[in-house]
């Protein structure tokens, strides 16, 4: 069953790829709206509906090749002079072993794990209209959702969150950050104390073109190999489909420190449908 999903996703995937270099990325650029597309695009906070879907793909670990699809809603609104925004990352994983999570830290022999894991959702409070840099607050919760033990923390976390972004033509620069810990869960799974600092930078070209690099660095404070730091870019484009806009970006990261049962390389393919106002 997995691999006929696998060959459907993959199909999906290149579909989407293909229509990134032959599609109407003019169509994007003559209703003017291109570059506000783009800033709204790169912005993790931005006042629009989006739907990415996220594909890792694992190389070099102990226990073999792994896949992760991260589905990442984002679903803004407006009270008042503030935007809240609801960002929702859904793993779907097929691991051997499973994923290196605080409960399952050397996923290593124990068969290949398929199925959801933790989703972690999180609320940013951003001020409706900001000045030269967009800023945004508010609370990440790990939620223990994983269809497999070995997919997951098996913990209830909580903690906070926060983004801070500057957008000069043709530039996207800011910073990600998260903290989280666990509060309730088995007393047989290791506690989580978990910090994630993602920067990300993009370079915007003509015709819907940009280049970027957004590395997550996460460090699991309880584990005796603390920090996973990536380094690695990649390249996407901003085009519409009939009236539909897409964003498809693929791009690679290696990880010059890791935990020992973590991959050495992940490379990284994004398909994202866009819902401006």
């Amino acid at each position: 069953m997995t691999g006929s999903f696998f060959r459907k996703v993959s199909g999906f995937c290149l579909t989407c790829v293909l229509a990134c270099f032959t599609g109407g990325a003019a169509g994007a650029q003559e209703q003017g709206g291109a570059d506000d597309l783009a800033a709204k695009t790169q912005n993790p906070i931005a006042s629009m509906i989006s739907l990415p879907f996220e594909n890792n793909f694992d190389f070099g670990a102990p226990n073999g090749g792994a896949w992760i699809m991260n589905v990442q809603p984002v679903i803004p609104f407006t009270v008042g002079d503030w935007n809240l925004v609801s960002r929702i990352i859904a793993p779907i994983a097929s691991a051997p072993g499973g994923v290196v999570t605080a409960g399952n830290p050397s996923p290593v022999g124990r068969g290949r794990a398929f199925g959801l894991g933790d989703i972690n959702y999180s609320l940013f409070f951003s001020p409706a209209n900001s000045g030269a840099f967009t800023w945004g607050v508010g609370p990440s919760i790990n939620i223990p959702s994983a269809t497999d033990s070995r997919l997951g923390a098996g913990k209830f976390s909580i903690g906070p969150t926060a983004v801070v972004l500057t957008q000069p033509k043709p530039w996207s620069v800011g910073v990600l950050a998260r903290q989280i810990w666990s509060v309730a869960g088995p007393s047989g799974r290791a506690d989580t104390n978990q910090f994630m600092l993602q920067p990300f930078v993009n370079y915007n070209f003509d015709k819907g073109w940009y280049v970027y690099s957004d590395p997550a660095i996460v460090a699991n404070w309880n584990a005796d190999d603390i920090f996973t730091v990536p380094v690695g870019g990649g390249v996407g484009r901003i085009f519409t489909i009939g009236k539909q806009a897409m964003n498809v970006r693929g791009g690679a990261f290696y990880n010059v420190v890791k935990p020992d049962a973590a991959p050495e390389t992940v490379a990284k393919l994004t398909v994202q449908f866009l819902f401006p106002k």
